[in-house]
């Protein structure tokens, strides 16, 4: 035998070997990972005050953190077996398919295409949004159709800078704009007096606001000139651990709406209401279809609260810059929030 038929035999066999020593794969599902691994491993794209921030001893919080706490209890019934991390825009898909998170509760807006092209499923909308106006309360503005003859800082990324054109242009109003390349911008530029008005993502200018000087001397105008859908995304194929991270999200919404909250699950356990009791696992087992405990929704909305908590905990007055809800409303106060029964 030659040298290299030696080398050629050699490497076959040791690819052989390798193969055939290599751990099996298994197709394991995202819970029996999580549940195996003790904890949640939970994204979102880049920190955004409100949403997700962290303070000088790295501890995260916000609403998007939150979400996260409130599967890790409905999963493992403790919200604080979890690990945070912040994802850049462009690097957001990538962890959740190769299984670096398990879950995103923020990415970009839901779109046909980041829904098919990715490998990555939204489950449902936790926070609508859309391209809004801040300005300061001192113009006496209330709504955005009363815009005019101002001048507006705006990302000069296309889809935002067309929105104002429309919008201006179809109420035939005088406006200059004042474009940007990053968000940071529109903060300098608006303190600084270059433009009159902002206009960007509610969540963004909520960001601007809240950093302010003073934060209740800006208002965000109530009309949004776009649609955003914001949720969480899992892993497409997965189907247990979509319905999983969707009813407890679900879970949340409904508990404001029947009025359970984090403080009155043990109390509302008697309670006759047959709605209660099927959210709080008294009455029937909602848990066991998803391979979870009868009570994981309780679990949730004890370690969260329900949405309107959350809400308020993230977006209230006591942040110093309360954001109304809007259509994050329930659908019987006005807003889009709507969630299926649970039954």
């Amino acid at each position: 035998m030659t040298i290299s038929s030696k080398l050629l035999a050699g490497f076959a066999a040791l690819l052989l070997c390798l193969l055939a020593c290599a751990p099996p794969t298994s197709a394991q599902s995202t819970l029996e990972t999580v549940k195996e691994r003790g904890f949640l491993i939970c994204g979102a794209t880049d920190p955004i005050p409100g949403f997700a921030q962290q303070d000088p001893q790295g501890r995260w919080s916000g609403f998007d953190v939150d979400i996260c706490r409130a599967i890790a209890a409905a999963v493992l019934g403790d919200p604080n077996l979890i690990e945070f991390r912040s994802l850049r825009g462009e690097t957001r898909f990538a962890p959740l398919q190769t299984g670096m998170v398990d879950v995103l509760t923020r990415s970009g807006p839901w779109t046909q295409r980041r829904d098919t092209l990715y490998g990555a499923t939204y489950v449902a909308t936790a926070f609508f949004d859309g391209q809004s106006f801040l300005v300061p309360q001192s113009m006496g503005i209330v709504s955005a159709f009363e815009l005019e003859d101002v001048s507006v800082c705006v990302l000069d990324t296309g889809e935002e800078l067309e929105r104002i054109q429309e919008f201006f242009f179809s109420n035939q109003a005088l406006y200059t704009e004042v474009p940007y390349e990053d968000v940071s911008d529109l903060s300098v530029a608006y303190q600084a007096g270059l433009c009159q008005a902002v206009s960007a993502a509610g969540r963004n200018l909520q960001a601007i606001r809240r950093a302010l000087p003073e934060p209740n001397a800006h208002r965000i105008l109530p009309e949004r000139i776009s649609k955003e859908l914001l949720g969480p995304l899992v892993r497409e194929g997965d189907d247990q651990w979509f319905k999983i991270v969707r009813w407890t999200l679900y879970a949340l919404i409904n508990a404001e709406e029947v009025g359970i909250t984090g403080l009155n699950t043990e109390s509302l356990s008697a309670s006759r209401n047959p709605a209660i009791r099927r959210i709080l696992g008294v009455e029937g087992d909602f848990g066991a279809p998803l391979g979870l405990e009868r009570t994981f929704m309780a679990d949730a909305i004890r370690a969260v609260g329900n949405y309107a908590e959350l809400y308020d905990r993230h977006f209230g007055p006591q942040t110093g810059a309360a954001l109304l809800r809007g259509q994050n409303a329930l659908w019987t106060n006005g807003g889009l929030l709507y969630a299926p029964p649970v039954r």
